[in-house]
């Protein structure tokens, strides 16, 4: 037995919205807590006044300190939730916005306590009243002209953004505020502004986002979604994809409709599942490295563009002012010579270029990650997703598992015909293969070189994570014949030696190592499993491991010693591989004396009962690497720990396991003895 098996891995949808942008403010890590506490001080009061300028200016001014976790407690112990509430209702429209703004920023750098204490403070009240009376706004029929009218719509729109990343929010931290969420039936609201997306993408996507969190684990919501709200979705799902934006959208769209299937007719399940994985196939299909370097040109052409329109009219101005000088009897050179034009003067505030690619890259994560959560079982409840996540110790509680996106590890279920078809059909695990590469050299290049591109480097690396995840649970669910046979693993193995043993500028290497392991355990599990030859050379194999080793990560850990375990019970069917078993040895011998975790530890133990529990070959090496005497000095040590750190640190899963493998040591110390009698002269 080989503890922890590779399991699904889930992935929740993002927990919070982004801030809105503000002006950069100087550093105020110096400063001290009476600084922090005036300045709070001073801005709440100015909440109160009976100027809209000066109220607009403090929820501008608090918008952009909250951004500074720091600062957050000194707004929180002067209660600002409640200080900002009431102008959520301003009579001026502007104050609502920034109010909101500023409430939407403090929700998503405070996480999820400070959202849990808004809800408590009564936020929901005047944010459910502000959308409501949002909606009578967004539903006003005007014609698409500038005027006064038009201008307030605007503005009811930028304050519904707002207000809808705050509700997403609060709903995601709060089972109160999901509640009230469902009262309310605010699910109304937020498909009111999701079918805004022809003419309002960015209020449409912080809908799809909200929406996507509600219709997660949330029964009583589904019950009151009727034919028209799946309908409002339908829509999105079907418009035709001008942009990466309209992509973005749709992507998130289906992400609710799958946690909505329940409500689906059976008899359009395989419609529906055929249309969103469809929609992610063609996600995938979009090489990120190119569509970079398209961007990238297009913006070079606006900018060159724009520099020509602004010189031609520069020319022109100067030329009428000239001959109005002449005309007048003015001398040459009475006009004041003008300095040339900043380029920088013709970029757009909003970067139109970077903002399809940031749409594309977040699309393909999104994507990846409902591909790995279609694998997973959805049975755990929100208090197994804390116990299992893969930032803790439980790679190993449940053997033959999947993983999901977040971190959850889950039992594997059977794929559902419809889905199972679906992944087929659209080439997803080809596509999902070709994610796994390291991103384009020349896009990364591209993108250091413009400070607003910068950011895109991050996310093209984090679509490579997700995809080496999601690997990881399509090699655990689906059968040999469906990724292409032994050859195509055999390709997928030299691949992902290629992937993993290339020295790369990796910005996190211990998510790399976590997510690129887990891809190869369960690659290596599948061939060994099948008989399949390994690609990848013995000293590759340990390479990895000892990379992994170093991690942080428990789980990255854990996946060094199944791998090494993997390769090691492989190697001593073989011959002529001593040296390389006594090698395995030591490393697993290492890990189990030295590693801090115990279920590190245990799996570690757990591999060498699987390398050398038979075979002439391994009994060899076991003795002259002197296993026995090793095994004796760990095994008080490590009965010692589970009862000291045991009910502590580790869950009754855990315990369980390493329970298990305290026996299994108990029981393989004597083999080892009969072992060393064997081969004594």
């Amino acid at each position: 037995m080989i503890m922890g098996k590779s399991r699904a891995r889930k992935f929740k949808p993002p927990s919070f919205s982004p801030t809105v942008a503000a002006k950069k403010q100087p550093d105020r890590s110096g400063d001290t807590e009476d600084d922090k506490n005036v300045d709070a001080e001073e801005l709440l009061q100015n909440l109160q006044s009976p100027s809209a300028e000066v109220r607009e200016f403090a929820c501008a001014s608090i918008s952009t300190l909250v951004q500074q976790k720091q600062v957050i407690p000194a707004f929180l112990q002067r209660d600002a939730v409640r200080c900002l509430g009431p102008l959520l209702l301003d009579k001026c429209l502007s104050v609502r916005e920034t109010a909101a703004g500023a409430l939407r920023n403090l929700s998503t750098c405070g996480g999820y306590d400070v959202c849990d204490d808004m809800v408590t403070r009564d936020i929901m009240t005047p944010l459910v009243a502000l959308l409501k009376e949002c909606t009578t706004g967004l539903d006003a029929n005007m014609e698409p002209t500038i005027n006064t009218k038009d201008l307030s719509k605007k503005c009811v729109e930028d304050i519904a953004i707002q207000a809808i990343n705050v509700l997403w929010n609060v709903c995601e931290s709060s089972s109160t505020a999901l509640t009230i969420f469902n009262k309310e039936n605010c699910v109304e609201i937020v498909l009111q502004c999701l079918s805004k997306f022809p003419n309002n993408m960015e209020l449409a996507i912080s809908a799809a986002y909200c929406l996507q969190t509600v219709t997660e684990d949330n029964p009583e919501l589904l019950a009151s979604f009727d034919a028209n709200s799946l309908k409002t979705l339908e829509s999105v799902l079907l418009s035709p994809a001008g942009n990466m934006e309209m992509r973005h959208l749709q992507t998130l769209v289906g992400g609710a409709v799958w946690n909505l299937k329940e409500k689906i007719p059976s008899s359009s399940q395989a419609d529906t599942i055929n249309a969103i994985l469809r929609i992610l196939a063609e996600v995938l299909s979009v090489d990120s490295g190119v569509f970079i370097a398209e961007m990238k040109e297009t913006e070079t052409q606006h900018l060159s563009a724009s520099a020509a329109e602004a010189e031609t009219e520069e020319a022109a101005a100067i030329l009428e002012e000239a001959t109005l000088n002449e005309e007048n009897g003015m001398v040459d050179g009475a006009i004041k010579e003008k300095k040339p034009n900043d380029i920088s003067d013709f970029i757009p505030p909003a970067n139109e270029e970077v903002r399809q690619v940031s749409a594309l890259l977040v699309a393909q994560r999104t994507a990846l990650e409902m591909i790995v959560n279609m694998c997973c079982s959805e049975d755990p409840s929100d208090d197994e997703w804390e116990a299992m996540s893969s930032s803790d110790e439980s790679e190993m509680c449940i053997e033959n598992s999947v993983t999901n996106i977040g971190g959850q590890l889950l039992t594997p279920l059977c794929l559902s015909d419809e889905v199972h078809s679906a992944l087929l059909n659209h080439t997803i695990p080809k596509k999902v293969f070709e994610k796994t590469a390291f991103p384009s050299s020349s896009a990364v290049e591209i993108c250091k070189q413009a400070s607003a591109w910068k950011p895109l480097i991050a996310k093209m690396y984090t679509v490579q994570l997700r995809a080496l995840t999601c690997l990881h649970n399509i090699l655990s669910m689906l059968d040999i014949e469906d990724l292409g046979g032994a050859s195509a693993l055999q390709e997928l193995a030299l691949h992902l030696s290629g992937v993993v043993f290339t020295q790369s500028d990796i910005p996190k290497k211990d998510d790399f190592l976590e997510a690129a392991s887990s891809a190869v355990r369960a690659l290596l599990q599948t061939m060994a499993s099948k008989g399949i030859p390994q690609c990848m050379t013995p000293e590759q194999i340990i390479s990895l491991g000892e990379a992994c080793a170093q991690s942080s990560h428990t789980s990255a850990r854990v996946n060094a010693v199944s791998i090494i375990g993997i390769t090691g019970s492989v190697l001593a069917k073989a011959d002529s591989t001593v040296d390389i078993l006594k090698s395995i040895g030591n490393f697993l011998l290492g890990v189990a004396t030295n590693d801090s975790s115990l279920v590190v530890s245990g799996a570690a133990l757990d591999a060498i009962f699987d390398v050398y529990a038979d075979g002439e070959v391994a009994e060899k090496a076991a003795v002259e690497i002197k296993l026995l005497q090793n095994l004796k000095k760990i095994q008080p040590a490590f009965k010692t720990k589970i009862r000291k750190e045991g009910k502590e640190k580790y869950s009754m899963d855990q315990l369980c396991v390493l329970d298990n493998v305290r026996t299994n040591l108990r029981r393989f110390i004597p083999y080892l003895e009969n072992v060393e009698k064997k081969f004594k002269p």
